[in-house]
């Protein structure tokens, strides 16, 4: 399905898609633009799953310990551009349908190719103690648009390490092909090594798994890692997820592994566009120095905290390679083709 809403524009407008999705990932996957979102909330008609398993059902009726909207999550969707303005939805790329141990809060994919197949990785069951049944999973696909299917039929992370609840994974493949997983919520941020086949986690040279790198006592969530020109940059969300003031901080280091330490903020709300601008992904165009950032925000006018939309702009670097604070505007981005691309 092809949503032409600013279809007719040479700018891509934000929100980008209809409907209130949050934690974009974006990814260049055969010469085309995939973003993987949070599904947030209702719009319009209901989108649902179809089918829970009685172990399923019994999971999500632990009301103890679920906020009810998050039973509303059970799947993701994903939207495709060859230009960041046209986008192509693709509904339920993965499904609850697909992972027996996960009944609700499916949250923020992150999605990367590996030797012909695609991996996404997703968290499940917002695991209060290592008591309860979810964490990190990961699915595979043989296309970007699936269905994935779950790789493991357990969590690749299902414990609690340094304080870190098992949310929010972001993989990085860094220039020598090794494979890391950055995540973490509660203010703990952790990283993990990849095997070569991205199903499992192997420890580091020090003899350690899950390497605490909290990179300020404003950390919160949504970790993101990008290499430039040899420097990391190590990227996070702080503040509330629901409040206006929720945004996106950054460090640099010269190891994927830190020592970080703060730089500033890089997105934040504008009281004129839009609040909560937060939970972000960056993507640069293959064979250039071009960057975009996609990321949520919330509507003046929306109070209910899940109503979140996804929009792109331009991310920009300073000539001693520190980043330019991002302007976050309501017409969005021109068209940027990729035709030739690569994945990457």
């Amino acid at each position: 399905m092809c949503l032409t809403g600013a279809a007719a524009t040479p700018h891509a407008a934000n929100p980008i898609v209809p409907g209130w999705y949050a934690d974009p990932e974006i990814r260049i996957f055969n010469g085309q633009y995939w973003i993987y979102p949070t599904y947030s909330a209702d719009y319009g008609t209901p989108d649902v799953s179809q089918r829970f398993t009685p172990e399923q059902q019994r999971m999500r009726a632990q009301s103890q310990l679920i906020w009810a909207p998050f039973l509303k999550i059970t799947f993701f969707n994903a939207f495709s551009s060859p230009d960041l303005v046209h986008w192509t939805k693709h509904p339920h790329v993965l499904d609850v349908e697909n992972v027996s141990w996960a009944a609700y809060a499916v949250w923020a994919p992150s999605a990367i190719e590996h030797q012909g197949k695609y991996y996404l990785f997703f968290g499940a069951n917002d695991i209060k103690s290592n008591d309860q049944l979810g964490g990190i999973g990961v699915a595979v696909s043989d296309r970007p648009q699936g269905p994935f299917k779950d790789a493991l039929g357990k969590p690749l992370v299902g414990k609690i390490h340094n304080g870190a609840q098992p949310i929010d994974q972001m993989v990085f493949k860094d220039d020598d092909g090794q494979f890391y997983m950055y995540y973490g919520g509660w203010k703990h941020a952790n990283v993990v090594k990849l095997a070569p086949d991205l199903l499992s986690v192997q420890p580091f040279a020090d003899g350690s798994t899950f390497k605490e790198i909290t990179p300020d006592p404003e950390y919160v969530e949504g970790p993101f890692m990008a290499k430039r020109k040899g420097m990391y940059y190590f990227m996070w969300s702080e503040g509330e997820w629901t409040g206006p003031g929720y945004s996106v901080a950054y460090a640099m280091s010269s190891s994927p592994f830190g020592p970080f330490k703060r730089i500033g903020k890089i997105l934040q709300q504008d009281s004129k566009v839009a609040k909560g601008a937060g939970h972000h992904s960056i993507v640069n165009i293959p064979g250039t120095d071009d960057w975009y950032i996609a990321y949520h925000r919330r509507p003046l006018t929306e109070v209910d905290g899940n109503h979140r939309e996804l929009a792109i702009e331009h991310l920009y670097f300073n000539e001693d390679g520190t980043i330019r604070p991002v302007v976050i505007t309501s017409e969005g981005v021109t068209a940027r083709p990729l035709a030739g691309a690569a994945g990457r």
